[in-house]
Protein backbone atom coordinates (compact mmCIF):
# COMPACT_ATOMS: atom_id res chain seq x y z
CA UNK A 1 0.00 0.00 0.00
CA UNK A 2 0.90 3.24 -0.75
CA UNK A 3 2.61 5.47 2.03
CA UNK A 4 1.23 9.02 2.19
CA UNK A 5 3.98 10.98 1.37
CA UNK A 6 4.40 8.81 -1.93
CA UNK A 7 0.89 9.47 -2.23
CA UNK A 8 1.48 13.57 -2.11
CA UNK A 9 4.09 13.52 -4.17
CA UNK A 10 1.91 11.21 -6.68
CA UNK A 11 -0.64 13.78 -6.96
CA UNK A 12 2.16 17.06 -6.62
CA UNK A 13 3.42 15.11 -10.16
CA UNK A 14 0.03 14.87 -11.57
CA UNK A 15 -0.77 19.05 -10.93
CA UNK A 16 2.66 19.77 -11.69
CA UNK A 17 2.29 18.30 -15.59
CA UNK A 18 -1.41 19.47 -15.38
CA UNK A 19 -0.30 23.46 -15.20
CA UNK A 20 2.72 22.94 -17.54
CA UNK A 21 0.30 22.19 -20.01
CA UNK A 22 -2.31 24.72 -19.09
CA UNK A 23 0.20 27.33 -18.76
CA UNK A 24 2.79 29.41 -21.06
CA UNK A 25 6.30 27.36 -21.54
CA UNK A 26 8.59 27.33 -19.39
CA UNK A 27 6.56 29.62 -16.86
CA UNK A 28 6.47 27.39 -14.41
CA UNK A 29 10.60 28.10 -13.93
CA UNK A 30 9.76 31.22 -12.45
CA UNK A 31 6.64 30.80 -10.35
CA UNK A 32 4.31 28.06 -8.51
CA UNK A 33 0.38 27.98 -8.57
CA UNK A 34 -0.22 28.42 -4.92
CA UNK A 35 -4.23 29.08 -5.49
CA UNK A 36 -6.64 28.34 -8.23
CA UNK A 37 -10.36 30.74 -8.17
CA UNK A 38 -12.89 29.08 -10.51
CA UNK A 39 -15.84 31.75 -10.62
CA UNK A 40 -18.49 31.92 -13.20
CA UNK A 41 -17.30 33.41 -15.77
CA UNK A 42 -13.32 33.18 -14.78
CA UNK A 43 -10.40 31.03 -13.32
CA UNK A 44 -7.87 32.36 -11.60
CA UNK A 45 -4.72 31.73 -11.41
CA UNK A 46 -2.81 33.11 -8.65
CA UNK A 47 0.86 32.47 -9.07
CA UNK A 48 3.74 33.48 -6.46
CA UNK A 49 7.42 33.87 -7.75
CA UNK A 50 10.21 30.90 -7.28
CA UNK A 51 12.71 32.14 -5.00
CA UNK A 52 16.08 32.41 -6.96
CA UNK A 53 18.55 30.01 -7.91
CA UNK A 54 21.97 30.29 -6.42
CA UNK A 55 23.16 30.70 -10.30
CA UNK A 56 20.58 34.22 -10.71
CA UNK A 57 21.44 35.43 -7.34
CA UNK A 58 25.32 34.70 -7.36
CA UNK A 59 26.44 37.59 -6.17
CA UNK A 60 23.86 38.65 -3.53
CA UNK A 61 22.47 41.67 -5.14
CA UNK A 62 18.66 40.62 -4.82
CA UNK A 63 16.57 40.79 -2.08
CA UNK A 64 12.87 39.87 -1.19
CA UNK A 65 10.80 42.33 1.54
CA UNK A 66 7.79 40.43 0.38
CA UNK A 67 5.58 39.99 -2.55
CA UNK A 68 4.51 43.32 -5.42
CA UNK A 69 1.15 43.79 -5.84
CA UNK A 70 -0.18 41.79 -8.35
CA UNK A 71 -0.66 41.82 -11.46
CA UNK A 72 -3.09 40.19 -13.83
CA UNK A 73 -2.02 38.20 -17.08
CA UNK A 74 -4.94 37.09 -19.64
CA UNK A 75 -4.21 34.05 -22.10
CA UNK A 76 -6.64 32.02 -23.68
CA UNK A 77 -10.15 31.04 -22.61
CA UNK A 78 -10.56 27.56 -20.53
CA UNK A 79 -13.90 25.46 -20.66
CA UNK A 80 -15.70 29.02 -21.59
CA UNK A 81 -14.47 31.09 -18.85
CA UNK A 82 -11.45 33.56 -19.42
CA UNK A 83 -8.27 32.80 -17.57
CA UNK A 84 -6.36 34.86 -16.14
CA UNK A 85 -2.74 34.32 -15.02
CA UNK A 86 -2.52 36.57 -11.26
CA UNK A 87 0.99 36.67 -10.90
CA UNK A 88 3.33 37.93 -7.72
CA UNK A 89 6.91 38.81 -7.67
CA UNK A 90 9.06 39.36 -5.11
CA UNK A 91 13.13 40.49 -6.20
CA UNK A 92 14.20 43.66 -5.82
CA UNK A 93 17.22 45.27 -6.79
CA UNK A 94 19.32 45.73 -3.57
CA UNK A 95 21.33 48.93 -5.43
CA UNK A 96 18.69 50.00 -7.39
CA UNK A 97 15.25 49.81 -5.57
CA UNK A 98 13.90 48.56 -8.65
CA UNK A 99 12.02 45.03 -9.04
CA UNK A 100 13.66 42.15 -10.34
CA UNK A 101 12.61 41.19 -14.04
CA UNK A 102 13.91 37.68 -15.15
CA UNK A 103 14.42 37.52 -19.04
CA UNK A 104 10.92 36.06 -19.98
CA UNK A 105 8.96 36.85 -23.12
CA UNK A 106 5.58 35.79 -22.17
CA UNK A 107 3.67 39.11 -22.40
CA UNK A 108 3.14 40.93 -25.23
CA UNK A 109 4.89 44.27 -25.02
CA UNK A 110 2.50 47.11 -24.18
CA UNK A 111 -0.47 44.27 -23.23
CA UNK A 112 -1.62 42.52 -19.99
CA UNK A 113 -1.78 39.73 -23.02
CA UNK A 114 0.64 36.57 -23.10
CA UNK A 115 2.13 36.82 -26.13
CA UNK A 116 0.59 33.57 -27.83
CA UNK A 117 -3.27 34.92 -26.89
CA UNK A 118 -2.05 38.31 -28.26
CA UNK A 119 -0.80 36.78 -31.69
CA UNK A 120 -3.85 34.39 -31.84
CA UNK A 121 -6.44 37.77 -31.23
CA UNK A 122 -4.46 39.64 -34.19
CA UNK A 123 -4.71 36.98 -36.69
CA UNK A 124 -8.27 37.08 -35.95
CA UNK A 125 -8.88 40.96 -36.72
Amino acid sequence: MDQPENLWKIYFCSMQTGYELLLPEGFLNYFEVVEVDTLEKVIILHLDEKVLSSEENKDNQFISKGFYPPTDIHDFPLRGKSLILRVRRRWQNKLSGNPYMRDWSVIAGGTHLTAEFAAFLKALS
